[in-house]
């Protein structure tokens, strides 16, 4: 189990240096002594059908490649109205280059005659956890869905964050996700939310 500082050790199964340098806050206060190191490795075929599958796959990938714990997310956003789509191809809703205008301009096109009262969607967000097995131990996995609530707005606005933040209103805030500072999205987001789950199994874990 972690204690007040006790050093753990966890591989991020990410290319993604915005997600690695977000999840440093979010883990840093959680965890204390967390040490959060990028993936080199190859990256697997994500081929599951729902956020929690696709985040073991990643996360199962790194700690076999590493021999580290590791964690990793599936993220995207789910509008209802598009029946929960663009959900885990959010990444590459524009075309394979996985391009974050494309993304977006498609996703607002798609909405484009849509009224506000009918444009609700969220963020969701899955984290996992993947522990290898020592000296014949089982492999140890686990699993948290966050789920940040809001609408898409009309058109982008904002400079911070990355993806579809700019056109993200969040329930209950006047500024897209893309307007918040950083410790603002990181106390609201889905990935706080999911991540916050998933720390105490880490804490509990190792």
């Amino acid at each position: 189990m972690v204690g007040t500082g006790t050093a753990v050790r966890l591989v991020l199964a990410s290319h993604n240096a915005h997600k690695l340098e977000e999840l440093q806050r979010i883990l840093g206060p959680l965890i204390p002594g967390v040490e959060l190191v990028g993936y080199d490795g190859p990256e697997p075929v994500e081929n599951g059908t729902s956020f929690e599958e696709n985040a073991l796959v990643k996360a199962r990938a790194a700690a076999a490649h590493t021999g580290l714990p590791a964690i990793a997310d599936d993220s995207g956003i789910a509008v209802e109205i598009l029946g929960g789509s663009p959900g885990i191809f959010s990444a590459r809703w524009g075309g394979p280059a996985r391009d974050d205008d494309a993304n977006v301009a498609l996703l607002l096109w798609q909405l484009h005659d849509i009224a506000d009262a009918h444009r609700t969607a969220g963020f969701v967000c899955a984290a996992a956890l993947v522990i290898p097995g020592e000296g014949g131990a089982a492999t140890q996995e686990v699993c948290e869905l966050g789920v940040w609530p809001g609408r898409v707005l009309r058109e982008p606005a904002g400079e911070h964050g990355f993806g579809y933040d700019p056109i993200f209103l969040p329930e209950g805030e006047q500024r897209s996700a893309a307007e918040l500072g950083a410790a603002e999205k990181d106390a609201l987001s889905h990935r706080t939310r999911a991540f916050t789950a998933l720390a105490a199994e880490i804490r509990a874990r190792l």
